[in-house]
């Protein structure tokens, strides 16, 4: 018996460990991936191969960064991208749970509001930011709007297919012991929902901030996406290239906290 466990705890120890191996192997070559793509990119601008004027380089990339940070204009258009697009996600998923439940509870209001639904999802987004400038003006509201368009029509019905798709013998068993329409949404439901609402969450986030760059490029002064427009007119390539890569580092970091709390969240399961 004691040699059994001692066994098995032997072979816990060496599926860890090779789990730990795979995650470190799967690590360094993304690093190596990085790596040799930017040393390659600075190579190729340094023997003439492109032109380093509309593609830039990683060595001029970091001056230009370099400059931004000196002149203090680089955070002030980091931060309020940021907060605007955490702005928009919040109000994305607040709204999306609330409908969502709205639907799942309603089977007349979600039969009737689904085709609508469906039609809006589909609508290309940046061609509603121009009359969202008309209704709302030029300013924050309009590019947090923009950013919640791109994202909640999805996300609504993603999510409320996700309650629909609950256990039905889970919610037999609840009523048989004489529980409510409430009490199915709230022992039921919402936590069979919640991973399903995390993987959402990770999709919104990019999708939000995609909104707010958009938002940006059409009615502000400030933020990354007006940071790309406006170098874009003036041929600074480089505050173009700078400020999609801030974007991607961006949409990475807020990816990864939402990774972070799903686990957080699972792991209490």
């Amino acid at each position: 018996m004691k040699q059994n466990k001692q066994r098995n705890l032997s072979d816990q120890d060496t599926y860890y460990k090779k789990q730990l191996r795979h995650k470190r192997k799967i690590s360094l070559l993304r690093m190596l991936i990085l790596i040799g793509f930017l040393a390659l990119w600075e190579l190729a601008t340094a023997l003439g191969w492109v032109d380093d004027f509309i593609f830039s380089s990683p060595s001029k990339l970091i001056l230009c960064l370099k400059n931004l940070i000196i002149q203090g204009i680089l955070w002030q258009h980091i931060s309020i991208t940021l907060l605007e697009t955490i702005i928009s996600f919040l109000l994305v998923v607040g709204i999306t749970v609330l409908i969502a439940i709205l639907l799942w509870a309603n089977k007349s209001v979600s039969e009737t509001a689904e085709p609508y639904m469906v039609i809006l999802n589909s609508l290309p987004k940046s061609a509603l930011a121009p009359l969202l400038i008309v209704w709302l003006g030029s300013n924050y509201r309009t590019i947090i709007v923009t950013g919640m368009s791109v994202a909640v029509f999805g996300s609504i019905l993603s999510l409320y297919q996700g309650f629909m798709a609950v256990n039905p013998d889970q919610i037999k068993l609840i009523e048989t012991l004489g529980g409510s329409r409430r009490n199915v949404l709230t022992k039921v439901v919402l936590p069979s929902g919640i991973p399903h609402l995390f993987s959402i969450m990770k999709v919104d986030i990019g999708l939000c901030l995609v909104g707010v760059v958009i938002g940006e490029f059409i009615s502000s002064r400030w933020g990354l996406g007006y940071m790309i427009i406006y170098g874009s007119q003036v041929f600074k390539l480089d505050w173009v290239i700078l400020g999609i890569l801030i974007l991607c580092v961006i949409a990475m970091g807020l990816y990864q906290i939402l990774v972070i709390l799903e686990k957080h969240y699972l792991g209490k399961i």
